[in-house]
């Protein structure tokens, strides 16, 4: 199978739900694989990390989506996400991320672990609650997304009332952000953009009345201040950004390591030994099975290459952050689930001015809350079958019920 056949097999049902052994056969063609018509992927660990990091490979842009597409402009999803810093490039990006990165810097983010882990036993408590009976608790309901949604919201300033409605507002935006045939696909994500962008325009608008000590209020102040540093639909489309980015990956990681940890008992025994570290483990499943499995990038200067295979100018470049956390050449047996590994460095939060802002806090939850859940409860065990979502950027699990008692 060439480039162009396993990346047509990457978009069907089947290669979504299982995307490795297409990884697998990927490497087998190099680190980099032309797949014609401009359209290149990068699928080697250093491949991988070298085009996230080069200067000359950028995001598409808003505008660039534009000229390519008019239809781009007629969907509020597409229009929201381009107006934030997950799809802007320099200037505008490191201008608006720097108003954001004093948040989650590493002092403050390990500030946050006794916060962190109060809300952990809060939600076990629940949990046990919930599952005294022996009926199954949907983990990915009752855990893994209302933490990581409980964190960002309590950043941003969000009232605890409206925080677990953005579940589904989130899935739903986030459909623009998979690789989807045509923009008319859109349509629930355009309903979930107007949605939360109505929200977060009244919350700005009493924090500006009202500020508080939070994001939200922090950033109203600076766009109010000086819209040449943050205009009033950079402010929406970030405040967006921040809610969505805050726990979609997160409450997925959760997902992914829980399921690893039924699959892989000499993990949880090892956790539990002290031989298998938290921040060991939650490495490895961000290497295993990523939230994340790819980003894209273009080809804007001359003469750029992808391990040494020219990217002519106007290349579109799929960086498979799967397939390079998988790559036989930087990792030892990288089909073999270890989180005793002491050489991981999972490309599934990007790199380069890209990296995502939040991995620290992402690694923070996951590093508390899944040992403080096995040992609350040392019989959790899957009850029933567990559903994944039909995704391939974003992978994680609708459903993933569970037995505490």
């Amino acid at each position: 199978m060439d480039g162009a056949g396993i990346f047509g097999q990457l978009m069907t049902a089947e290669g979504r739900a299982n995307p490795y052994p297409l990884y697998e056969r990927a490497h087998e063609l190099g680190p980099a694989v032309d797949c014609g018509d401009g359209l290149m992927l990068a699928v080697g660990h250093h491949a991988a990390n070298q085009v996230l990091r080069m200067p000359g490979f950028a995001v598409a842009d808003a505008e660039m989506r534009g000229a390519y597409d008019p239809a781009f402009n007629e969907h509020s999803s597409a229009v929201l996400l381009g107006r934030s810093i997950l799809e802007s490039n320099a200037p505008h990006h490191a201008r608006v991320r720097s108003l954001i990165a004093s948040v989650f810097t590493a002092r403050r983010v390990a500030a946050l672990e006794p916060a962190v882990a109060g809300a952990v036993q809060h939600l076990l408590a629940q949990m046990a609650e919930q599952g005294a009976d022996g009926s199954p608790v949907d983990f990915m309901d009752a855990f893994a997304f209302r933490l990581p949604v409980g964190v960002i919201c309590e950043l941003l300033g969000v009232p605890e009332a409206d925080r677990y409605r953005f579940r589904g507002l989130a899935s739903d935006l986030t459909t623009a952000l998979e690789l989807i045939a045509d923009y008319s696909e859109l349509g629930v994500a355009d309903q979930a953009a107007d949605e939360l962008a109505g929200y977060f325009t009244e919350l700005a608008a009493e924090r500006r009345a009202h500020p508080q000590d939070d994001l939200v209020s922090a950033l109203v102040q600076v766009a109010a201040a000086d819209e040449s540093r943050l205009s009033g639909q950079e402010l929406l489309a970030n405040l967006v950004l921040l809610l969505v980015a805050g726990f979609e990956t997160t409450t997925n990681l959760l997902g992914n390591g829980l399921a690893l940890l039924f699959e892989h008992p000499e993990a949880v025994a090892g956790l539990r030994a002290g031989t298998v570290t938290a921040a060991g483990l939650t490495d490895e499943v961000l290497r295993f099975d990523s939230p994340v499995q790819l980003t894209s990038r273009l080809a804007l200067a001359d003469g750029l290459t992808v391990a040494d295979l020219p990217a002519p100018r106007g290349s579109s470049v799929f960086v498979l952050l799967g397939a390079a956390n998988h790559d036989p050449v930087r990792y030892h047996r990288p089909d073999l689930f270890d989180p005793t590994r002491t050489d991981s460095q999972p490309l599934s939060f990007g790199g380069g001015p890209h990296y995502c802002l939040g991995a620290q806090l992402a690694k923070l939850e996951a590093a508390v809350a899944l040992p403080a859940l096995l040992a609350r409860f040392p019989r959790l065990a899957p009850a029933g079958s567990s559903t994944r979502r039909d995704r391939l950027v974003l992978r994680g699990y609708e459903t993933l019920p569970v037995t505490v008692r």
